[in-house]
């Protein structure tokens, strides 16, 4: 019987080859996958003589000949609204585990929706999300929640980083932030999901013993908290990055949401927006290392008052992400997955492996 393979798809990307490090650096020994054969073979000698295999999601077969049943599919190829179906579609067809990289909530709504139910009849897991958006928000939410208990009605999820992200952003990233300054965030409100603005509201959270700022976004917390924690009614996230920049950051979305109405509009503001991305890449091991992700939890009574806070920190945004993909891939080749479908990490990995998981990936409560 041929044994589970993991497959990283975008290998030669920013994203993919810090997966791709970590893979090797615990053992693995993925298949990389990607559109450029010569780009994929340096990849692979650099670590010993991997196999390679030339996929690309403007090719749909291409991408669907790289898994087979059991094989665990890594992608980062984004933004995943755009172009990030064809990795879905494969795995599903193959009933292949599958993991990604999108902080895009409109995207993993609807693999749920398209998805969920042929995942379960196969027996395949889809991770969804599964880096630093929205892993770190999980656990420390998922934390919040049983320390509160059942009086909690509501929970307010919070993304900060320490030292300055200005330089760190990586082209994916970029494009991602963007984009969702016309999109939707959508939120849990009394049990319903509703869609807001993006930075309309600004709320402040306890960081590091600081109040901190950070502005309405979105997240797959609103999905997956209520799914273990059924007594929430209400959950948001925000994103505190710029927290100096939360006040400029609301009107911009306002603006660009108003300006995006009219098709010439639209027009207009994408031409605007596309010089915003910038070059490809991210930031180096040197700039990673100065910077650490941290993830805030406040959990509310239905009067409002506080219950519960926890503080999660982890190593940089993208380390943690390659992280976190790397060791999931490996659980799931295993046969480590709790339970089938397009499902978040706690019922993906069951409670104890989520949390060991967070633990062996460097995530740990501060507070």
């Amino acid at each position: 019987m041929r044994s589970s393979r993991i497959v990283v798809l975008g290998a030669t990307g920013y994203s993919g080859g810090l997966v791709v490090d970590a893979l090797v650096r615990r053992g693995a020994r993925p298949v990389l996958a990607g559109r450029s054969a010569d780009k994929l073979q340096a990849l692979a000698d650099r670590h010993g003589g991997l196999d390679i295999a030339v996929a690309d999601v403007t090719d749909p077969a291409s991408v669907h000949a790289l898994v087979s049943a059991g094989d665990v599919l890594v992608t980062g190829v984004g933004p995943f609204e755009r172009v990030g179906w064809v990795a879905a579609e494969a795995a599903v067809a193959a009933g292949a585990h599958y993991i990604d990289s999108t902080g895009e909530i409109g995207f993993v709504r609807e693999l749920v929706r398209r998805h969920d139910a042929t995942t379960r009849e196969k027996g395949a897991v889809m991770l969804s999300a599964f880096g630093y958006d929205f892993v770190p928000g999980m656990l420390a939410g998922h934390l919040a929640a049983v320390e509160a208990g059942e009086t909690a009605t509501s929970i307010d999820v919070g993304y900060f980083a320490t030292g300055s992200l200005r330089k760190g952003l990586s082209q994916g990233t970029r494009t991602t932030v963007t984009d969702g300054l016309t999109l939707p965030m959508t939120v849990l409100d009394d049990g319903v999901l509703a869609d807001r603005r993006m930075a309309q509201d600004i709320v402040s959270f306890p960081v590091r013993g600081r109040a901190t700022n950070a502005v309405l976004a979105s997240g797959t917390e609103i999905l997956q908290l209520p799914a273990t924690h059924p007594h929430l009614r209400n959950v948001r996230v925000f994103n505190g990055w710029f927290p100096s920049l939360a006040r400029l950051t609301q009107f911009g979305a306002l603006a660009a949401t108003t300006i995006a109405r009219s098709s010439a509009g639209k027009r207009a503001l994408d031409a605007v927006l596309s010089t915003a991305v910038g070059p490809a890449g991210g930031p180096d091991a040197a700039e990673r290392a100065r910077t650490r992700s941290v993830a805030v939890a406040v959990a509310r009574s239905a009067s409002g008052a506080v219950l519960a806070e926890v503080e999660v920190e982890g190593p940089s945004p993208y380390s943690v992400t390659a992280e976190l993909m790397a060791v999931a891939a490996q659980r799931l080749a295993r046969g480590e997955g709790a339970r089938p479908g397009v499902v978040g990490p706690i019922d993906g990995l069951g409670p104890d492996g989520f949390e060991s998981l967070c633990v062996e990936t460097g995530l740990r409560r501060t507070r």
